[in-house]
């Protein structure tokens, strides 16, 4: 893939399979309006760095260069949210941040992928990775860092209503009653900023959704579910669909599934119903859940992640 046109392979990869299974709801293909409770306004991809967004530096996201300029970031987010919006019917980005990355010399070029995605109608979902200086091991260490990080972005964008705020990604190294403790504090403390416009990542990994959904204080956020095959062992088709259901539960009008993905350039027929492939039986029956729950759901990724042998991006 050549990085002057980042994603194009991934992205016509994505929206053949996408298509094909269904995933993008009814709602993104036109003619049908949303039911009144549901998540489905968010349909998106993770844009990330190559490599991953657990970064002890500056994340500079795939296709950028850190020496690029809040001029030169705008243009190319703007092509890349081009390429999002016309190969998959995205609306959604998410995108990651940093102590190394917000109120640095950075984060005045970094602001224009923001920018160029709200300027398109898009919705941004910004959400905090570990960069073991306010977090270490997914938990909070320095309660100053993270709130400072917090409170520079918020000063930009809380007054913006596309814009939208995740915490913490995947922390693991709280217990689900202490990260709830940690998100409440953060909800509480910055009063002016609509619940409507916070995430709430499961605990773990995003995948302890039900503990939050529970819990009061958090009421009227929604909630970020992660879901990989990864996470747990090979399954069938309908063990998938009952795994999936069993972690979300009741919680169904609040969740977004904001990271989930199998390799989409390994020649692996998402179309078979019959496949005995655990990531197509996978991939078809998370599918098949986000459909007929109306959940929305944030591919991983859009752009950058992980490198493995023999595929490109993810």
């Amino acid at each position: 893939m050549s990085h002057s046109r980042p994603g194009r392979y991934l992205a016509r990869a994505l929206v053949c399979a996408m298509a094909a299974l269904g995933v993008v709801p009814v709602a993104m293909l036109g003619g049908a309006s949303p039911a009144a409770a549901d998540t489905t306004q968010f349909r998106g991809v993770n844009w990330g760095r190559l490599g991953d967004n657990f970064h002890r530096g500056p994340l500079v996201l795939h296709g950028l260069d850190s020496s690029d300029s809040y001029a030169t970031v705008l243009a190319k987010a703007d092509a890349v949210y081009t390429g999002f919006q016309n190969n998959l019917g995205a609306n959604t980005v998410r995108l990651p941040i940093n102590t190394y990355t917000v109120g640095t010399n950075w984060w005045n070029a970094y602001t224009g992928a923001i920018d160029a995605a709200t300027a398109k109608g898009f919705k941004v979902v910004l959400s905090y990775w570990d960069d073991g200086v306010a977090a270490s091991g997914g938990r909070i260490v320095n309660t100053t860092a993270f709130n400072n990080m917090w409170n520079t972005v918020l000063a930009r964008y809380g007054t913006n209503g596309l814009v939208y705020f995740e915490p913490m990604n995947e922390p693991g190294g709280h217990s689900a009653s202490d990260w709830a403790n940690v998100v409440s504090t953060w909800i509480s403390s910055r009063p002016s900023i609509p619940r409507n416009r916070i995430f709430v990542s499961g605990a773990g990994l995003n995948t302890d959704i039900k503990s939050m959904c529970a819990d009061r204080r958090l009421d009227g956020t929604f909630l970020s579910l992660h879901h990989y095959t990864f996470f747990s062992g090979a399954k069938n088709y309908d063990q998938w669909v009952a795994y999936l259901r069993d972690a979300i539960g009741s919680c169904a009008e609040r969740t977004v599934m904001d990271e989930f993905g199998a390799p989409m350039d390994t020649g692996l027929n998402y179309h078979d119903a019959a496949s005995s492939d655990n990531f197509v039986r996978y991939f078809r029956a998370t599918t098949t859940v986000l459909r007929e729950l109306r959940i929305g759901s944030i591919y991983w990724p859009g752009l950058g992640g992980k490198i493995t042998a023999g595929q490109s991006d993810d």
